[in-house]
């Protein structure tokens, strides 16, 4: 399995997995021109895409989806929460129908040599969800916009050997920062964001032998920084890692161009 941000932050959001018998595309909040020219940064051309899996409504998550499925007509999976709220966005008006499809929280849907599993979270949203991919040897799994930790969030990120994980504000920043109250703490509420803190938390919980890498992705620009959040996750690593193999790789994945690519 090949797996890479697009893009990640408040900015826009987009990840792409693929096998060599499939394709996928998750969320697409950057525009479509950004999300053709990343993935074609690895030989992939947007048109073999065989499905795009959408975490949520929010702009950062679906701004360029209009554009890119109005040239490509993709199939997309999203919860029927998200669903609803898309077919009633203007700018998706015209879509034909059949290009939508329900996938809920607790169920799975097969593409290719690839298993899709999709648990709801806790955020502001219609009805978010995120999704771990597996070809019954590998598992990555990915955990973005939530708000608090639960049973279900853990048991999705478990066994998974490369995780992308929110680490978006660390929490004196953002309480000494520029943001309106109501603002901050929306953020800090359970259906707003993970902080560094919370996310070296989380991993607490998943920690097994054959992690390989922790991405830690939708970093705040205003309200964190990359070295924080590093050096949270690292030091929470220090301290929980009590396994013969290496500690797994910590990476950040960048705001605003592709991060490297993990294959497994």
């Amino acid at each position: 399995m090949k797996f890479f941000s697009l893009a990640s932050g408040s900015s826009g959001n987009a990840i792409y997995l693929g096998t060599e018998s499939c394709n996928i595309l998750v969320d697409a909040g950057i525009s479509a021109k950004r999300i053709c020219e990343a993935l074609q940064t690895e030989w992939i051309q947007p048109e073999s895409l065989d499905a795009i899996l959408v975490t949520h409504e929010h702009s950062d998550h679906t701004q360029g989806l209009a554009v890119f499925l109005k040239k490509y007509r993709i199939p997309i999976y999203a919860s029927a929460g998200t669903i609803r709220y898309l077919r009633h966005m203007n700018s998706l008006a015209g879509l034909p129908g059949e290009l939508f499809h329900t996938i809920g929280p607790g169920s799975e849907i097969r593409f290719g040599d690839v298993k899709v599993g999709c648990c709801g979270i806790s955020h502001d949203a219609a009805e978010p969800v995120a999704y771990s991919f597996t070809d019954g040897t590998h598992k990555i799994a990915m955990a973005t916009d939530l708000g608090c930790i639960t049973p279900e969030i853990v048991n999705h990120l478990s066994d998974s050997e490369v995780l992308y994980l929110e680490s978006n504000y660390d929490r004196y920043m953002l309480l000494a920062g520029a943001y309106p109250y109501s603002l901050k703490q929306r953020i800090m509420s359970a259906q707003g964001h993970l902080s560094n803190e919370d996310s070296a938390r989380l991993v607490s919980h998943v920690l097994h032998d054959r992690l390989k890498a922790i991405v830690l992705a939708h970093l705040s620009k205003e309200n964190n920084m990359p070295d924080l959040a590093l050096l949270t996750m690292k030091n929470e690593l220090d301290g929980a890692w009590n396994f013969d193999n290496p500690k797994p790789r910590l990476l950040v994945a960048p705001r605003d161009v592709p991060m490297e690519a993990l294959i497994l």
